[in-house]
């Protein structure tokens, strides 16, 4: 007696999913009316669909994006909370870590202009350790801006933003201060003021007032000249490029080349900037 053994195949009454023929399949998409073995089937909102009309809708589907060409920025404002959750961290780990190695490495002074130029970023990260306000006011600032700039410029811009007016800020300390002090500087208030003037152009570019924003910033500038240990040459050169930044993002024609361009004017400033460095370094 001889007996049969099973076919691994589905007879050709049973539905199969066309990605893995081998599998049975009797759930139907419900775009195209294939059927999806699981792995296949996405969740949609009635049913389930299969991942080929999933991707092809995706194809279709416009992306949204912000005024000024980004990618819309939807939700909380992710950039924002992320730079000031690194802020908080490097403040705790500046009380953390010993012999307060965390200001010596990445403070920022005019003598490292030259051989430790990363500093001119990294010390917007860090804030005084003897002025707990020093970070709370800075944080509070950069919330209340990043919620308004981020979904506006969009976040890979408005990162740009606020990194360019962080080196913008250094730099304006490199210039303005005449000596090469030994001391260092710390604080994000290079890139607030970075988004004060980011703010302003933005503002100015899509026809809103702005006389209270003038207002804040000439009471913020003017607290500089009169409270000892502020920098407030870092507020003119943060104000100054984050002007520069968002104006090269504001001002580029739209089309298929807006990216482009504001790539390039964002590129233009940065170089500027460190033409600048550079001029004071060899001045010495």
């Amino acid at each position: 007696m001889s007996y049969g053994i099973p076919s691994a195949e589905p007879s050709a009454d049973i539905p199969v999913c066309p990605r893995h023929p081998d599998r049975p399949s009797y759930v139907r998409c419900q775009r195209c009316g294939r059927p999806a073995c699981p792995e296949c089937q996405r969740t949609a909102a009635v049913g389930f669909q299969c991942v080929d009309c999933v991707n092809e809708q995706k194809r279709t589907t416009p992306a949204y994006r912000s005024p000024y060409g980004g990618a819309l920025a939807v939700g909380r404002p992710l950039v924002t909370f992320t730079i000031i959750g690194l802020c908080v961290l490097v403040y705790i780990l500046q009380w953390i870590v010993p012999g307060d190695l965390i200001f010596q490495d990445f403070a920022f002074a005019n003598v490292f202009a030259a051989t430790e130029p990363w500093r001119m970023l990294t010390a917007a990260f860090l804030h005084s350790q003897g002025f707990l306000l020093h970070i709370v006011l800075n944080m509070y600032t950069l919330w209340i801006f990043g919620q308004a700039l981020e979904p506006l410029l969009g976040r890979i811009r408005f990162l740009a933003v606020y990194v360019i007016s962080a080196i913008g800020g250094s730099v304006g300390y490199l210039l303005l201060t005449p000596d090469y002090p030994i001391s260092g500087v710390v604080g994000a208030s290079g890139a607030i003021f970075g988004l004060f003037g980011a703010m302003l152009v933005v503002q100015r570019h899509r026809g809103g007032e702005t006389k209270q924003l003038w207002v804040l910033i000439a009471i913020n500038g003017v607290i500089g000249f009169f409270i000892p240990n502020i920098a407030w040459q870092a507020h003119l050169g943060g104000l100054i490029t984050g002007g520069l930044a968002a104006a090269a993002i504001a001002y580029a024609p739209r089309g298929k080349n807006q990216a482009l361009l504001q790539t390039g004017g964002l590129v233009l400033v940065v170089g500027l900037l460190a033409v600048l460095t550079w001029f004071r370094v060899t001045a010495g």
